[in-house]
């Protein structure tokens, strides 16, 4: 679970916080992903480590993965009007706009530059998706380097063979997900906690 913070936010800040998120998260997913993260930290509400556990979180349950993100920030910040404000704020920009959009999509749909620029929009996604799961990443093992020598070796064995089934198989993400939790709390669990000093001390 998330620390609850000391002090709570107010809800109608925190609309307007989610509303600007909301407006500016053309495309969804990944640019919506980058901008939550952005405004996470620079506002205070989660520090880095905060943010990944509560992605994590929101990936082993079903539904959309950022309404859930939305909600347990929001509950975390100010309770159940937290929720409300987050979530109401996140998703009326986009509700009215897809409302408009669709309406007016038919009829430009079939001009040529409009087609090119969807086509654009895919490998920018795949390359934001990329860059914001480096910079998650990052913070992970350097708490892991902190913890020993051995415990960041296993973090790196989970990713590797992650990327590895994700690419090679057909296995649903969930079981994925799954698999290396179970894995972790077993490697984790037999791997002892080392100081800086002592991974030095090791490593000589």
């Amino acid at each position: 679970m998330l620390d609850t913070p000391t002090e709570k936010t107010n809800p109608a800040s925190l609309f307007m916080d989610w509303f600007l998120i909301g407006i500016q998260s053309f495309g969804g997913g990944s640019s919506t992903f980058s901008l939550v993260h952005q405004i996470a930290i620079k506002r205070g509400w989660l520090n880095e480590e905060e943010f990944v556990r509560a992605w994590a979180l929101a990936q082993i349950s079903p539904g959309i993965n950022l309404v859930k993100l939305t909600v347990m920030i929001g509950y975390r910040l100010a309770g159940w009007r937290g929720i409300i404000a987050s979530v109401s704020g996140l998703l009326l920009p986009s509700a009215v706009l897809t409302i408009l959009m669709t309406s007016g999509f038919a009829a430009i749909r079939t001009i040529a530059w409009i087609q090119a620029m969807v086509k654009g929009i895919l490998p920018a996604a795949i390359g934001l998706s990329f860059a914001m799961s480096v910079q998650m990443a990052h913070s992970i093992f350097i708490s892991a380097h902190k913890e020993g020598f051995w415990r960041l070796g296993a973090h790196v064995i989970i990713l590797l063979v992650t990327v590895l089934l994700m690419s090679m198989t057909g296995i649903s993400p969930v079981i994925i997900l799954l698999l290396s939790g179970i894995a972790a709390v077993a490697l984790l669990a037999i791997i002892p906690v080392s100081d800086m000093e002592q991974v030095r001390e090791n490593t000589l």
